[in-house]
């Protein structure tokens, strides 16, 4: 090949500048720009911001310093938040460090960086912390202890009270800023280090709520007794932002309510020795710290005393729900307490799959009186012989995997709910063929009609979360799968599902960490390590990326036409791909395998290895020819290789893909990026 010299400033200037491909190639189709307005007159929640941290096992702290339920504190914290009835927060404005991922580095990164740079005037931040406090002996000052804290070195690698405060107080830009902080607990600090670590934490900055675990000389507890294992400060957190702190009823948790709500429970269940303590700054008082839509709260308005059940079971894995939402489970000889409850009447359910649920019915709260409450599970579901052989015809038809066979099993599955319209797995099927044939409205309904029978049915969860995947509903997918994995984390399909959702809304640390713990119960789920790629590309991490995709593309590496027998549609997506195309169009097999040598392209593209990139991406465009991305990229790789080379015939080439991707779709992006090369590589050849 002959090879000129031919040099092209204009073009690889703009090719240098042209940006990663976004939109649907890398998935980024939705950007929380504007404030949750609810449907309840005259509220409207801020656009809003959150860093949630839990440390319960640390580096080189003793073991006798290791916190039992600072993480756990942490989960109910963020599930609270992303809570359409609590927080009101959007997912992907969550940020969540917990365990070994709260460094310091991280810690520096999301509270120096990430929040001053996101939140604006009119918006609301919210930092949460449970971990260990430290005084520096040195100094004298008080550090929030990060997980590799070294007690030698606390000024060195500890996130000083003060630096805190200047971020929060002066450089982050937001009308509502809220603090809540649990680190002054037993075994890691003296009583009088415990005051210097509160006084720091009350002085920080007097225009933020800041609401501590407990006052100066105190110790903040946790125990098993409070929700099933929680620090009783946040225990009573959540539960005030769930509503229970609602004074007023009018659907509005301030941070005054939620102060006095938390103040008289712990105080009252750790008989004084515990009192959370906020500071009366400049703050609003009425700041919205949780809304709950319906305008209603889940219970009476609080009194001054407060009430505990003590629920028992004859049953082991009991979920139990109090005024509708989830409380923990019960087993037997294993009682759940709940305390923090307004006095009056509360409906409680005790669910598990298979039997008839006890309730809802109502019991009684009693001020400053714990009661016991007894669930009984003992009448399994039986189902008419009808209903059964219906379910059996309807299952063996949506194994066929076509759309002809959808539709008779949806009359198979029809007659079975029909027959018996509490089998709700006959409902979670119907839904699954509902929504593979586009009836997306009926599906839901399906999906919602198994939860309200079984609501601890985590498949059928998780599977609602994978159709949400499919209809772009990111956040309440996030939601469903959350509340799937905290129930249990041994849910392997949930856990790679969470991951896609996280790495669509750009959580691209929550999605390896998801995509990691998938891959850790599953390691044959090939699709987990395809979300992981995908994350670590966006993180920049293009060795790590190629090797995730490689290993997806190993376990995927089937022929594309036996992916009926092999059930890639069924088994491979009883829970939802979120990228599965029905039966009448194109599997997701080939699609996902377009996408994973495109990522791979664009990874060794990035890494300079531009005859590997052109490799990959012409077997992108082998699986589709289509794809205006791939002609993209690989159009940037041929011209940066030609550069390299002064190619004439390479530069052709680049020109020819750059030019099929117009063809395609001239309104993307990196359209005009490509116009600008085709002009300037047109100029140099000529």
């Amino acid at each position: 090949m002959r090879r000129y010299l031919l040099v092209l400033p204009i073009a690889a200037g703009i090719m240098a500048q042209a940006p990663a491909p976004d939109k649907a190639r890398d998935l980024k189709f939705e950007k929380a720009a504007a404030p949750i307005t609810p449907a309840t007159a005259g509220v409207t929640v801020p656009r809003s911001y959150a860093l949630v941290v839990g440390v319960g096992d640390y580096a080189n702290l003793p073991a006798s310093a290791r916190l039992e339920y600072a993480e756990r504190d942490a989960e109910a914290m963020y599930a609270v938040l992303i809570s359409p009835e609590g927080g009101n927060f959007r997912a992907e404005n969550v940020r969540k460090l917990t365990g070994a991922r709260a460094t310091l580095a991280n810690l520096q990164k999301e509270i120096d960086g990430w929040l001053p740079g996101v939140a604006r005037p009119e918006d609301r931040v919210l930092v949460y912390f449970a971990g260990h406090g430290f005084v520096d002996p040195q100094s004298g000052q008080a550090y929030l202890a990060p997980y590799d804290l070294d007690p030698k070195n606390i000024a060195g690698t500890g996130y000083g009270m003060a630096q805190l405060g200047k971020v929060i107080g002066s450089r982050v830009q937001a009308k509502w800023k809220v603090l809540l902080t649990d680190s002054c607990h037993s075994g890691a600090i003296s009583p009088e280090q415990g005051e210097v670590v509160n006084r720091s934490l009350l002085d920080l900055n007097r225009s933020m709520f800041s609401l501590t675990a407990s006052r100066a000389r105190e110790r903040s507890f946790e125990s098993k007794d409070w929700g099933g294992g929680h620090g009783i400060f946040t225990y009573y957190v959540v539960r005030g932002m769930e509503g229970y702190a609602d004074a007023s009823k009018d659907g509005i948790v301030t941070a005054d309510e939620l102060a006095e709500y938390v103040r008289t429970n712990v105080r009252e269940a750790t008989r004084g020795q515990q009192n959370p303590t906020s500071d009366k700054g400049n703050f609003d008082a009425q700041m919205l710290l949780a809304f709950n839509p319906t305008g209603t709260s889940p219970g009476e308005a609080p009194a001054p005393k407060f009430g505990s059940w003590v629920i028992e079971a004859n049953m082991d894995e009991v979920e139990v729900f109090l005024d509708g939402k989830p409380v923990g489970t019960v087993s037997k000889g294993k009682p759940l307490r709940i305390p923090g409850l307004p006095p009056g009447a509360h409906a409680v359910k005790g669910v598990r799959r298979g039997y008839e649920p006890d309730g809802p019915r109502e019991e009684m709260v009693y001020p400053g009186q714990e009661s016991p409450v007894l669930i009984k599970i003992s009448i399994p579901r039986r189902r008419p012989q009808a209903a059964l052989d219906s379910l059996e015809k309807g299952l063996e038809l949506y194994n066929k995997g076509t759309a002809e066979s959808y539709k008779r099993s949806a009359v198979e599955l029809q007659a079975a709910v029909a027959a018996d319209p509490e089998f709700s797995q006959a409902w979670l099927y119907l839904g699954r063929v509902q929504r593979d044939l586009f009836a997306v409205e009926e599906a839901e309904r399906s999906f919602r009609r198994a939860l309200a029978i079984d609501p601890d049915y985590l498949e059928a969860r998780a599977t609602f979360g994978g159709m949400l995947l499919d209809n772009g509903s990111y956040d309440e997918a996030i939601r469903q799968l959350n509340q799937v994995v905290r129930r249990d984390k041994r849910q392997a399909t949930a856990w790679y599902l969470l991951a896609q959702a996280q790495r669509i809304k750009e959580m691209y640390a929550e999605s390896m960490d998801s995509a990691r713990e998938a891959i850790r119960l599953a390691p044959q789920n090939g699709d987990a390590y395809f979300w992981l790629a995908e994350s670590q590309r966006m993180s920049g991490q293009y060795g790590a990326a190629v090797e995730a995709y490689q290993r997806y593309l190993a376990l995927s590496d089937f022929d594309a036409k036996l992916a009926g027998k092999l059930n890639y549609y069924v088994l491979g997506y009883l829970a939802g791909i979120g990228k599965k195309k029905r039966a009448a169009q194109r599997d997701v097999w080939a699609d996902l395998r377009n996408m994973a040598y495109f990522g791979l392209c664009d990874c060794e593209r990035k890494r300079e290895n531009f005859e590997a990139a052109i490799g990959y991406c012409q077997r992108a465009l082998r699986y589709d020819p289509q794809d205006p991305y791939s002609h993209y990229v690989l159009g940037l790789s041929y011209a940066r290789s030609a550069h390299s080379k002064q190619s004439v015939e390479l530069y052709a080439a680049a020109l020819k893909h750059f030019r099929r991707m117009l063809d395609l779709n001239p309104d993307l992006t990196e359209s005009s990026y490509a116009r600008k090369n085709v002009a300037a590589i047109e100029a140099a050849l000529r």
